[in-house]
């Protein structure tokens, strides 16, 4: 007699996240830590946006970029730390599907502003009479839709390749996010085609934003040294300075991530792949603001302002 027909859903109806496995005892720490900085990434990249539209001497194309990249980082932190928060503090674990689209989708995002900003750096110094020429609104706009467009490309066909896997049984999920290679386990069928898809797919980007980054830094260096002020030379490093910076915060604990999961999931243990992970999401929006706040004037002199206002208020209250 035949038994009763397999089920199985094309895309779990819930995913419950465990947080970070093995690390349970220190969820107070946790919570505390991921509440701080989700904290500073809110207020600095909100205070970013803030004195980028207001202030008229800031409608340039570098802080049109800047202005987006704190968006960005305003969404992708806002995606995952807030329900890291919920899970490890109240035990809130399910999270939809369709968390791992929009996560995955920023951070394609950010790697393409990036490389925007580089072009920026690269215009800026080495082609400095004509930078508001070149990098017009409707080249800064262009460039941003193109930037979307390829993160939607490369995501869909992630996102609907790990939807049709056929999911059974446990819908627990050994991360803190919805992340692609942690669901794409669940699934009753071989996940490789999807986890190489990932694989593949975010080498090609990261590493062609990385190749003309790299190029784009060739020309810089070779324009600034090519000039006869040490005064100038510096300048012109210090208006890169702090791109490289942000550039190194997203790229390795990001590229860390992807090929800890991949190639090293049998050495390196769970936790510290959940921990990169998760640091890869939070540290960039947290450190962003604070790197490109110190090197540009009004958004200090707003910061000064809004402290000083502050403990007047706090003195006046007590």
């Amino acid at each position: 007699m035949l038994g009763p027909p397999y089920n199985h859903t094309m895309e779990p109806p819930a995913i419950v996240l465990v947080g970070i496995p093995g690390l349970h005892s220190s969820h107070l720490w946790l919570v505390i830590s991921l509440s701080i900085m989700y904290t500073i990434a809110l207020l600095g990249n909100t205070l970013i946006v803030t004195v980028i539209w207001m202030d008229s001497t800031l409608q340039e194309p570098m802080y049109c970029s800047l202005y987006i990249l704190a968006a960005v980082d305003i969404v992708m932190a806002s995606l995952v730390v807030p329900k890291m928060v919920s899970i490890f503090s109240l035990g809130d674990s399910f999270i939809s599907f369709t968390q791992m689209y929009f996560v995955h989708a920023a951070t394609a995002v950010e790697t393409g502003l990036l490389l925007a900003m580089a072009f920026d750096c690269y215009v800026a110094i080495c082609k400095p009479l004509h930078y508001k020429s070149i990098l017009t609104p409707q080249v800064i706009l262009g460039i941003s839709v193109i930037i979307t467009i390829r993160a939607i490309i490369f995501m869909t066909p992630l996102s609907w390749m790990v939807s049709h896997l056929p999911f059974c049984g446990s819908n627990v999920v050994l991360h803190s996010y919805c992340e692609h290679i942690a669901v794409a386990k669940l699934a009753y069928a071989d996940p490789m085609p999807s986890s190489l898809y990932s694989l593949i797919g975010s080498s090609i980007t990261v590493g062609s934003d990385v190749a003309f980054i790299a190029a784009s830094y060739n020309l810089i260096l070779q324009a600034v040294f090519g000039l006869s002020s040490k005064n100038a030379q510096l300048k012109a490093l210090s208006t890169c300075g702090s791109h490289v910076g942000v550039m190194a915060l997203y790229y390795l604990p990001g590229m860390a991530s992807i090929y800890v999961a991949w190639l090293g999931k049998d050495i390196v243990p769970l936790h510290i792949q959940v921990l990169l992970a998760d640091l890869y999401m939070i540290i960039p929006p947290t450190l962003n603001p604070i790197i490109y706040g110190l090197r540009t004037k009004q958004i200090r002199e707003t910061w000064s302002l809004l402290k000083h206002c502050f403990f007047n208020h706090s003195n006046l209250g007590s």
